[in-house]
């Protein structure tokens, strides 16, 4: 088995012991408990299964992770799990300030989703860029949110409007606004962000060799 494949399956076991995965097209498996979102909700089905294409399509491996709220949080966890990676996924077609407010509910997605796992505390977001942003300018906005935010993870972003991919990792990014990760003051954090002492792991598929880093 793939090593993309067995981090996949090993972490979205990990997170939902009792769930069945299902495999639905090539290198994505559904959790048995979301399947009916196919029929219930067909259009935000067929979205999320368009924006995991871009990825698995290059050689990732996912794993559509239960819809579920982490009790006292009260947000949804993460989308899914990618090439051993617990990824929430986004769509934008706004400006700098949605792209910043989207990536701060995806990141925070990912942290919670995290919580009580034992296994990795890195997490990463996926953008799917509609508008006409360029490269500079999200890289930039995606830098100043990580400004008081601590976990290891990575931002892929695919620009619609030229087809280009791009990854960076958070550490990468933060150094751009020169904020070296620390142990955070906790009254600037959000709650289930910190996690001192990890490092960035890569995707182990065939995803970032084919991504231009930027």
């Amino acid at each position: 088995m793939p090593e993309n494949y067995r981090k996949s399956l090993v972490l979205a076991k990990a997170l939902f012991p009792d769930e069945e995965w299902i495999p639905t097209e090539t290198n994505i498996w559904v959790a048995k408990s979301r399947l009916p979102q196919k029929e219930r909700e067909s259009e935000k089905w067929n979205k999320e299964m368009s924006q995991v294409r871009i990825l698995t399509n290059r050689g990732s491996v996912a794993y559509f992770l239960p819809e579920s709220i982490i009790q006292g949080e009260g947000n949804k966890t993460a989308d899914l799990v990618l090439d051993g990676e617990v990824v929430e996924m986004k769509t934008i077609s706004g400006g700098r300030a949605t792209l910043g407010g989207k990536f701060k509910k995806g990141y925070k997605q990912g942290a919670i989703s995290l919580k009580n796992c034992t296994i990795t505390k890195s997490h990463s977001v996926f953008v799917r860029l509609l508008s006409d942003l360029s490269v500079k300018s999200v890289r930039a906005q995606i830098a100043g949110q990580l400004k008081y935010r601590y976990d290891s993870g990575y931002f892929i972003c695919f620009f619609e409007k030229t087809g280009e991919l791009h990854t960076w990792t958070f550490d990468e990014l933060r150094a751009i606004i020169g904020t070296e990760k620390k142990s955070p003051d906790p009254a600037q954090t959000e709650s289930g962000s910190r996690n001192e002492g990890t490092t960035p792991r890569s995707f182990s598929g065939d995803l970032l060799t084919k991504i231009l880093i930027i």
